[in-house]
């Protein structure tokens, strides 16, 4: 699964990475960022593409109740195309969520341990998200959401858990964002785990462990000062 990422670049250079608008001005600097929180993300609409920003934790546009949206912060590969929860947006609302890390946590003698998965050449990571609109009946606006794609484990994560994030190839990222691409087959060939090689684990403060914390101190590697 993925449960919490840290976004720490400003949005103004992550739109300059994925070539896109930015329509969200953020300073980034966002080290424990969990469900129901604002994050930035990359979508096309048309022949647009920007980074703007989401919550996390999808509400479908059909839904009569946005409390779904809290545990729909993750959808699985294996039924994305065919879940009524995930298969419209998994056709026509697919976004990427660029995060510098993602956290996951190893059961040890009762106790949830840390780790932290970043690129070991410190470019971001893109997760393959969805997004949906869900029109708020009672103040008359539309909240933006999405959730993050997740598939088995590769070998760098066993042992930690046994789901990870999708992370795309750079090669992918169009193909992913393009509304006009409805292939089921062909995008659900990008949904596999990614190689271990590009990434690195370390185990960190159970600092993260909170929700309320957040700061560069979270992403120090355990037994570092």
């Amino acid at each position: 699964m993925c449960g919490r990422f840290t976004q720490q670049r400003p949005t103004a250079e992550l739109a300059e990475l994925f070539q896109a608008e930015p329509l969200v001005d953020d300073p980034g600097g966002h080290y424990n960022l969990a469900p129901t929180d604002e994050a930035a993300v990359v979508v096309e609409r048309g022949d647009r593409r920007a980074v703007s920003a989401y919550r996390w934790g999808l509400i479908p546009s059909w839904a009569d109740d946005p409390r779904i949206a809290s545990r729909l912060f993750n959808a699985r590969a294996e039924t994305v195309a065919t879940s009524g929860m995930f298969r419209d947006s998994f056709r026509r609302r697919r976004c990427i969520v660029p995060v510098d890390g993602f956290y996951e946590w190893r059961r040890d003698a009762g106790r949830r341990v840390p780790f932290l998965v970043t690129r070991a050449d410190g470019r971001p990571l893109a997760l393959a998200g969805l997004w949906s609109g869900w029109r708020d009946p009672v103040a008359e606006l539309t909240i933006r959401t999405f959730t993050i794609v997740t598939t088995t484990q590769n070998e760098l994560m066993a042992g930690i858990h046994d789901r990870m994030p999708v992370v795309l190839a750079p090669e992918a990222w169009d193909l992913w964002l393009d509304p006009e691409v409805g292939d089921v087959g062909e995008l659900h060939g990008l949904l596999r785990p990614a190689p271990s090689e590009p990434l690195r684990l370390v185990e960190v403060r159970p600092l993260v462990n909170n929700v309320r914390n957040d700061g560069p101190e979270l992403i120090v590697p355990a037994g570092e000062a």
